[in-house]
């Protein structure tokens, strides 16, 4: 199945032709940089290291619609590079990770998300969810440095 993606003849255009290729992938690292640099804004919010004037329910609000738009982008950029070279992708154990790693950090990001306006209701912000803030950032990290492992194993093939 992977093998037959990668073979389809607008796949195989799209990795053949630099320009195209290196678009999207440019346009992958900078959605993903986009959605991940959103969110953790809102968790340093949560844990009180940045934009501490700032209504922690008004700053979730304007950031989480650019940090799902841009998640969006990034999917769908980042398939692309997949597809381009899917049947040695598919079964890479690190690639396996990174998607592991995406799925959890979307998980955390849900969860502050959600919780984000409580919490600014409050008077002050519950040790738990500083602590579930620093999770979340810690998996975008964790996401990031496991995506930059790929690269890597691609030259060991």
């Amino acid at each position: 199945m992977w093998e037959a993606l990668e073979q389809s003849a607008w796949i195989k255009t799209l990795g053949e032709t630099g320009w195209m290729y290196a678009s999207i992938s440019v346009l992958h690292y900078l959605t993903m940089f986009w959605f991940i640099g959103s969110m953790a804004v809102v968790d340093l919010r949560v844990m009180g290291f940045a934009a501490r004037k700032r209504s922690l329910a008004d700053l979730a609000e304007q950031l989480y619609p650019w940090a799902w738009t841009g998640m969006a982008l990034a999917i769908i950029s980042g398939f692309f590079m997949f597809a381009t070279d899917a049947g040695d992708w598919a079964p890479d154990p690190v690639f396996h990770w990174k998607l592991a790693m995406i799925a959890v950090s979307i998980v955390l990001a849900v969860l502050v998300q959600m919780w984000a306006p409580k919490w600014s209701a409050a008077p002050e912000i519950p040790t738990w969810a500083k602590v579930l803030a620093a999770v979340a950032l810690l998996f975008w990290i964790g996401t990031i440095l496991s995506a930059s492992e790929i690269p890597a194993m691609e030259g060991l093939g």
